[in-house]
C-alpha cells in the first residue's frame, strides 16, 4: 500500500452519513476502514468499494474494540482520522425512559466514543492525526422525548473538548460535529408531516439537511485544511440552534 495515502476509521459506516462520508474521503484518496455493528448491511455498503475494510464490530464492548483496533492497524499500518459517528435513539417522555434504554444509548454514543478514541490514540499520536465527534444539535439544545439521546450527545460534545485538551499537546485535533435534522431514510420513515412542516419552519434555511452536506464538514474537518483547528463543536443544522427550544409537534 502506499504509505502516503490518509487511513479513515469510521464507524457506524454502512448507512447515512458514516456512509456518505466514506465514500468523500475514498473519493480524495484514503483508505478507509467501514465499522459497523450491523454485519449485512455493512458488506451490502462495502461491496464494489475500492480501499475499504469491513470490520464488524460492537463498539460499546472494549474487547472487541481493542480487537478491531488492532485488525486496522495491522491491515493498514496506523490511523489517521477518527470518525466517531455511530449512534442510537431511543425516544421518549422521562417517565418512561428505562434504564435498560438509558444505558444502551450511553454504551453506545459515548462508551463507543470514548473507547474507540482511547485505543486509536497510540496511532493518532505517531501520525498526528485527529478525531471527529458526531454529536447532534440535541446535545446543544433540549428538547422533549430526547432524555437519553440528548444527554449522550452533549457528553460527547465535552469529551470532544477533553481530547482536544487533552491531545493537543501530541498533535492530535479533536472536533465535534452536530447535525441538526438531516433527510435520512430513518428520519423519514418516522417523520410525520406535521413534524417535517414543524421543522421546517423552525430551520431559518427552511429544510432539512442532507447526509453529504454533513459529510463535506466532516472530510474537511478531517484535512489539512483545518490544521489549526480543535476543540470545536459545528452546529451543521441549517441554523436550527438560532432559533430557540422546541417544537409543538414534538412536545406529548
Amino acid at each position: 500500500m502506499n504509505n502516503k495515502k490518509r487511513v479513515a476509521l469510521i464507524t457506524g459506516a454502512a448507512r447515512g452519513i458514516g456512509l456518505a462520508t466514506t465514500k468523500l474521503l475514498l473519493a480524495e484518496g484514503a483508505f478507509v476502514a467501514m465499522v459497523d455493528i450491523d454485519k449485512d448491511e455493512l458488506d451490502k455498503a462495502s461491496n464494489g468499494l475500492k480501499d475499504v475494510q469491513a470490520i464488524h464490530c460492537d463498539i460499546s464492548n472494549p474487547d472487541a474494540v481493542a480487537a478491531m483496533m488492532a485488525e486496522v492497524e495491522s491491515k493498514f499500518d496506523g490511523i489517521d482520522c477518527l470518525v466517531n459517528n455511530a449512534g442510537v435513539a431511543d425516544f421518549g417522555p422521562i417517565e418512561q425512559t428505562s434504564f435498560e434504554a438509558w444505558r444502551r444509548v450511553m454504551a453506545t454514543n459515548l462508551d463507543g466514543v470514548f473507547l474507540c478514541s482511547q485505543a486509536a490514540i497510540p496511532a493518532l499520536k505517531h501520525n498526528k492525526g485527529c478525531i471527529v465527534n458526531i454529536a447532534s444539535i440535541s446535545g446543544l439544545r433540549a428538547s422533549t422525548l430526547r432524555t437519553a439521546y440528548g444527554t449522550s450527545k452533549a457528553a460527547v460534545i465535552q469529551l470532544t473538548q477533553q481530547q482536544a485538551a487533552e491531545l493537543g499537546e501530541f498533535g492530535i485535533r479533536a472536533n465535534c460535529v452536530a447535525p441538526g435534522p438531516v433527510r435520512t431514510k430513518l428520519a423519514m420513515a418516522v417523520h410525520t408531516q406535521d413534524i417535517i412542516d414543524a421543522y421546517h419552519d423552525a430551520i431559518p434555511l427552511n429544510r432539512y439537511g442532507s447526509e453529504n452536506e454533513i459529510a463535506e464538514l466532516i472530510v474537511f474537518l478531517c484535512s489539512r485544511k483545518a490544521s489549526y483547528i480543535t476543540g470545536q463543536v459545528v452546529a451543521a443544522d441549517g441554523g436550527f440552534e438560532s432559533t430557540g427550544v422546541g417544537l409543538p409537534s414534538l412536545r406529548v
